[in-house]
């Protein structure tokens, strides 16, 4: 965990470095690709996957090192050939498991929040999933580990794999000629993303485009229809927890309201959006049928607001930051703490972006946890060694964003209110 936590904190910088470049040349192009509350749910988002990787949390049914050495049929002797093998068998994997996160009730709550975004961009990238935390697609590798690929090339790889997927979600660059045939390019992915009719559930692959080929959903990019984004369902919240879990709730409601039993035990593995026919009369939800005349989700945002939410993305980046160079110092325990605090202050100034009455209570709660943090730790995890009075600043964070948290959801509504 210590290695992957030292990968993140160099791949982290570039994710920021690019995600300005490509915010600066669709300035230069005149396309707009950002909206503020989006990025910075975007973003947010990232951090939460972050913190469920650097925790741990994750419950593998059956390991891959398991498998490798209980069924290895032979041992590749090519160092070569076993990373090419390692790498292309885990796109195969990818592919497949892209799709049931699609194609299946439940498992599509695995992956919602990846598409929650109404934009596409280079942050949406980085909506990746806390809820997928139990490790259900083991069978995919079965042909890796029979094969006899090192778990430890597969460890390897697989953040390189990951990675490679994040440059590919622009609206920046076009069709790229021959590479369209081979691999996973913008225009494909922005085919996956859309919610246009012709695109749904179309081109799953995540680095090599023959797949979907192969495999009949692969789906060209048309001139005359450009990709809507987002959900069918509209998610309507900046806060990427609600969103995490928000499928697999309306789930269980439907299971609970509807009166046939049978319906209460297929709906989890039906196909993804499906409901009985008595609770879709009773309980209708909004659907999104004509996606160009869509309207974004938007929130009462003052320009006080919209700059206080980027100073809170960029003290929890920093902290976050922080606690990524400060590995393989901290227990278990304290990096269990931190990622609680870091998580709860998400909660709030995203349920504040909402203009939701929780982001008081979250920021009440993160006050009083981090006030406790400081004294159980004697100052900010050994912050104060790096720059004197560490703490101190830290203190004063939470003070402010505790007193603004109070301003936004009721002083100024009430002061917008008076002068309208």
């Amino acid at each position: 965990m210590e290695t992957y936590a030292t990968a993140l904190s160099y791949a982290i910088p570039g994710f920021i470095v690019l995600i300005l470049l490509e915010y600066l040349v669709s300035k230069w192009k005149r396309i707009s690709v950002n909206e503020a509350m989006d990025t910075i749910s975007s973003l947010s988002s990232g951090i939460t996957d972050t913190l469920r990787s650097l925790t741990g949390l994750a419950l593998i049914i059956i390991s891959y090192d398991w498998m490798v050495s209980h069924i290895a049929l032979v041992k590749i002797q090519s160092s070569a050939l076993v990373y090419i093998l390692a790498f292309v068998g885990l796109d195969f994997a990818g592919y497949w498991s892209h799709r049931f996160n699609h194609t299946i009730n439940l498992f599509w709550n695995r992956h919602i929040i990846h598409h929650s975004s109404e934009e596409f961009n280079l942050a949406c990238a980085l909506r990746q999933s806390i809820s997928a935390i139990i490790s259900i697609y083991f069978f995919l590798y079965i042909p890796l580990a029979l094969l006899g690929v090192p778990a430890k090339v597969i460890a390897l790889v697989a953040p390189i794999h990951l990675f490679a997927q994040f440059w590919y979600h622009t609206r920046l660059i076009d069709k790229m000629g021959v590479l369209e045939h081979i691999i996973v390019t913008p225009s494909h992915h922005r085919v996956h993303h859309a919610i246009n009719d012709e695109y749904l559930d179309k081109n799953y692959a995540q680095i090599f485009i023959f797949w979907d080929k192969f495999f009949g959903t692969f789906q060209e990019e048309l001139p005359n229809k450009p990709p809507v984004y987002g959900v069918k369902k509209p998610v309507n919240t900046w806060n990427p927890f609600y969103i995490n879990f928000m499928h697999a709730w309306g789930i269980l409601k439907d299971a609970w309201r509807t009166k046939k039993w049978w319906d209460k035990i297929r709906i989890w593995y039906m196909p993804t959006g499906w409901r009985p026919d008595d609770v879709k009369e009773k309980y209708p939800i909004q659907i999104i049928t004509d996606p160009y005349n869509r309207e974004k989700y938007r929130t009462e945002s003052s320009l006080f607001l919209k700059i206080w939410s980027w100073i809170q993305l960029t003290v929890t980046l920093a902290l976050l930051y922080y606690m990524l160079i400060s590995f393989g110092d901290l227990e278990f325990t304290q990096i269990i703490n931190y990622s609680i605090f870091l998580a709860i202050t998400i909660f709030g100034y995203t349920a504040l972006m909402d203009r939701h009455i929780i982001a008081v209570y979250a920021e009440v709660i993160k006050i009083a946890f981090g006030i406790f943090l400081i004294i159980n730790n004697n100052g900010w995890f050994g912050m104060d060694s790096l720059f004197d009075s560490a703490t101190y600043l830290i203190v004063i964070y939470l003070v402010i964003s505790l007193g603004l948290s109070f301003y936004f959801q009721f002083l100024e509504r009430k002061y917008a209110l008076l002068s309208a």
